[in-house]
């Protein structure tokens, strides 16, 4: 349960993290209101998970789902700039969530 708890928290991660950036320095409601809502649930999740996993390897697959999703979002909303090898680096980043999870 603390790993589905962990992902759904990273992806979290990338909602408030995306939300923050179209907040436009919290000038925005909505995109504002999405962040604090995302932001509030992504650490409550965090936590939780901690209470099972090792904190070091919790906050790395977390980082880790966030960031590749976060770097996916702006790729496919245009903000972000598409190529093979930016797909590479983010493949790995996921690659590298998929070994801490399969090391634990």
């Amino acid at each position: 349960m603390s790993w589905l708890v962990l992902v759904l928290s990273g992806v979290l991660e990338s909602v408030w993290a995306t939300a923050l950036g179209r907040s436009e320095g919290f000038t925005r409601l909505w995109p504002s209101v999405v962040f604090a809502v995302a932001l509030l649930l992504s650490m409550a999740g965090l936590a939780y998970a901690l209470r099972e996993l090792p904190t070091g390897t919790a906050y790395a697959v977390w980082v880790g789902i966030g960031a590749a999703l976060t770097v996916l979002v702006g790729m496919v909303t245009g903000e972000e700039q598409v190529s093979a090898l930016r797909l590479l680096l983010v493949a790995g980043i996921v690659g590298c969530v998929i070994g801490l999870k399969t090391l634990h």
